[in-house]
């Protein structure tokens, strides 16, 4: 049994109701012990529709780099605290490609969360023209270095999630092999900065994770858990993901 505890996060990305809250709450609720960290983060406006003290933590997919002002549709670190949430997703592949979002935002969203108490998910990836060209790593080591070479002191608050963007949302997935590859590069880069802290840093994998195919990525001994976008909205198998990974 590894040391690091498995986490599971459920991206929703834009979609979910007010239903699909009470079905994944009342279904997660009934899961047996022990369970791994369970993660949801749904659109921040249904932060509060979740019932207080359950089996799980929220989080939210975005935060803003500001701590307040004028800043129109914008939601700062506080105000997400304050909602309830205890983690945020940032860097996500879809904030780089769809809404430009560079390195050097990314990691000032990174510090503003911990600042305000919140852990961040920081996502890293390549794309597929990347991963062809053997880019991967340097991609990696870019993205990382982004974040920690100047604030190493961030690592021992965060988790990192390896997403190959040619993956998600596509039905493709690394192999488990390709996976544990990277997130031990990942390990190994990172320990340059702060060895105890990478030793203990949870790196999850996103990437049309399923309940078909996790079991094998999270038998891998640097994969601590998945980013999980399509499969986290259907109930069912998301409970099925989440006791699976408890067992890794």
């Amino acid at each position: 049994m590894r040391q690091r505890k498995p986490l599971v996060v459920a991206n929703w990305k834009m979609n979910g109701n007010s239903d699909l809250v009470q079905q994944m709450s009342d279904a997660l609720s009934v899961l047996k012990q022990p369970l791994p960290e369970i993660l949801i983060c749904p659109p921040v406006i249904l932060l509060t529709d979740f019932p207080k003290h359950q089996n799980y933590k929220l989080g939210a997919q975005n935060v803003s780099e500001q701590h307040s002002g004028a800043f129109t549709g914008e939601i700062s670190a506080d105000m997400l605290l304050a909602a309830g949430a205890s983690h945020v997703i940032i860097g996500h592949s879809e904030r780089r490609a769809l809404y430009g979002e560079l390195d050097t935002v990314i990691s000032q969203k990174v510090k503003v969360a911990i600042d305000a108490g919140l852990t961040p998910v920081v996502c890293v990836g390549e794309t597929l023209q990347q991963r062809e060209e053997e880019k991967t790593l340097e991609v990696l080591a870019r993205q990382l270095d982004a974040v920690y070479a100047a604030q190493p002191y961030l690592l021992a608050r965060s988790v990192v999630s390896y997403e190959p963007v040619w993956a998600i949302g596509t039905g493709r997935t690394a192999t488990p092999q390709q996976a544990q590859q990277v997130h031990h590069f990942i390990r190994q880069h990172l320990a340059q900065y702060d060895a105890q802290a990478a030793d203990v840093l949870r790196i999850i994998y996103g990437g049309s994770v399923t309940a078909t195919n996790c079991e094998a990525l999270f038998a891998e001994a640097d994969i601590d858990g998945a980013l999980i976008g399509g499969a986290s909205l259907k109930v069912a198998e998301f409970s099925a993901i989440c006791t699976m990974a408890k067992d890794s």
